[in-house]
């Protein structure tokens, strides 16, 4: 049985950004997830996980659809966030 929740590292790994990027985007509510344990680690299901990627396919499509793709990539890499 696939595991039904994902250590912080998994889901860095899983969307190929930093362990700092992952946990800011728990954070910021964007990316739901819980604290478990007796040292509060957190988790992410990984139905959230999906449903977070699918909102990012989705909103991505939208600015491609409005011609801001060149503007989000040229402010992605201004923030350090694209990966070569």
């Amino acid at each position: 049985m696939p595991a039904r929740f994902l250590p912080l590292a998994d889901v860095a790994e899983i969307l190929s950004i930093s362990s700092a990027q992952a946990y800011a985007l728990v954070r910021s509510g964007d990316l739901p997830a819980i604290k478990v344990g007796g040292r509060g680690q957190w988790r992410v299901e990984t139905t959230e996980l999906e449903s977070y990627i699918q909102r990012m396919y989705s909103q991505t499509r939208a600015l491609v659809e409005r011609g801001g793709l060149d503007e989000a990539a040229e402010a992605a890499s201004a923030d350090g966030l694209e990966r070569g």
